[in-house]
């Protein structure tokens, strides 16, 4: 996701050693300020960042450690807005979220995958569709909330947006939930009767806080909108929508001290899960090369269920793994998100994330094939792949409409996997599962992964 900037900021570091001279730290300053330039980073961010590892790194002694230090600090200060940071909660639920943007900055998409983030982390969750402006925003809100399996309040009866939050907040008391999400209309550009609407929404819905949903691709733009907002409406947080579509990347760097509001979230992908919590020190590690294993450890954490997990472990240990189990961890991958916005967390895997980018499970063929296969197994066939015997086998290769030979490649592979883990089995679980993944990610494999 930050592919860019990171390229940026390695680039310049490669160049100082570990003693060295003011004409090498002037050469790599300038390389580096080209590189953000280029990147789209405002051109007073840039000269800012650039004067104050410059002015550091002399004081400290020109070297490669000075120079890192310099940046981080340079970094840290750029980035750490005074706010909240990702999501927080009221002290009394639910928190209610206004969320705000222009038409066409995927607003209501980002709707859809904050509920998505929330409700991996177990909080029950209402989408309210306030945005009565848009013919087409109901509607998909409906299939979105459909799909991620969270609720959806709306009033076909009325085109007032304020009479739609009165109704819903009304609805909220006497239900248990823990955050209430409002999407609200947007405009192609700012106008007063936007403005006057989502007054009288606010006044109304009495917010947590407000977000405002920033498209990435504006560039520079971004930052002027989401700075209009805040002056009109007030907002607490941004979120950068479409960031995996902007090659730049360079306005989620300025954004924060620009608008003098927090950046809370960028969208890193296409899927729902594809929501990343903008964290200041997590992403300057990952900006200079670093990785960020601590916010893949806490994406891995609500996802995948301890009890499962152990129990998982105990099945490959005794060599029961079967095909249920394989579509459920598969599953549980999905909720991850996008594999390059994954390796791009890994220290040093950035490259490989690059290389699979058009990757995902969900359109993989190899993983349609075998949803295909299981399907059109018997329940005892699904928990006992022993039974398969090759009559079995061609009914199943009918069923799915694949060849005989695909059949058996498939089940040959899945048992393969299934000796390898049992084999390596310990007290590492995730080894095991990830070693069982691989070998299934060979070479044609039924992930369809690079081998």
């Amino acid at each position: 996701m930050f592919d860019t900037l990171t390229g940026s900021f390695t680039a310049a570091i490669k160049k100082i050693r570990t003693f060295d001279d003011e004409k090498t730290l002037k050469k790599a300053l300038g390389e580096l300020k080209k590189s953000l330039l280029k990147a789209d980073v405002n051109h007073k961010v840039v000269r800012d960042l650039i004067l104050k590892v410059e002015i550091e790194t002399k004081e400290k002694g020109i070297g490669k450690n000075q120079f890192l230090d310099a940046l981080r600090n340079a970094l840290n200060e750029l980035l750490e807005v005074g706010g909240n940071k990702g999501f927080v909660f009221a002290p009394n639920p639910p928190t209610v979220i206004l969320m705000t943007g222009l038409q066409g900055s995927g607003k209501t998409t980002t709707t859809g995958k904050l509920a998505t983030y929330l409700k991996n982390k177990k909080k029950k969750v209402l989408i309210v569709a306030a945005d009565l402006q848009r013919l087409a925003a109901v509607e998909q809100l409906r299939q979105i909330t459909k799909q991620i399996g969270v609720e959806l309040y709306e009033d076909e009866a009325t085109k007032n947006p304020v009479e739609v939050v009165e109704a819903a907040l009304k609805y909220v008391k006497d239900k248990i939930y823990d955050v209430v999400l409002i999407d609200t209309a947007g405009r192609l550009a700012i106008d007063d009767e936007l403005m006057d609407e989502l007054s009288a929404v606010k006044k109304v819905a009495k917010p947590t806080e407000i977000f405002y949903v920033a498209d990435s691709l504006t560039g520079q733009d971004a930052v002027r909108t989401a700075t209009t907002f805040k002056e009109k409406i007030g907002i607490d947080g941004v979120i950068l929508s479409k960031y995996d579509g902007d090659s730049k990347g360079g306005v989620a760097l300025g954004l924060s001290s620009q608008v003098e509001v927090p950046l809370r979230f960028i969208g890193s992908g296409e899927k729902m899960e594809d929501l990343e919590v903008f964290m200041p020190d997590r992403v300057i590690n990952r900006l200079m090369g670093l990785g960020d294993i601590e916010g893949l450890a806490e994406r891995t954490a609500d996802i995948i269920d301890e009890k499962q997990a152990k129990k998982l472990t105990q099945k490959i240990k005794k060599g029961q793994f079967n095909f249920n189990d394989f579509l459920e961890q598969m599953e549980s991958m999905k909720k991850m998100g996008s594999m390059s916005s994954l390796l791009s967390m890994i220290p040093g895997m950035g490259n490989m994330g690059k290389a699979i980018k058009d990757f995902d499970f969900e359109n993989s063929s190899e993983l349609k094939n075998i949803k295909a296969m299981v399907s059109s197994m018997t329940p005892k066939e699904r928990e006992n792949p022993d039974l398969l015997n090759n009559s079995r086998k061609i009914r199943i290769a009918k069923g799915c409409g694949l060849t005989q030979a695909e059949i058996n490649r498939m089940i040959k592979q899945f048992k393969n996997a299934g000796k390898m883990a049992k084999k390596f089995s310990g007290k590492n679980g995730m080894k095991q599962l990830q070693s069982m993944m691989g070998q299934m990610g060979g070479a044609g494999g039924m992930t369809g992964l690079p081998g």
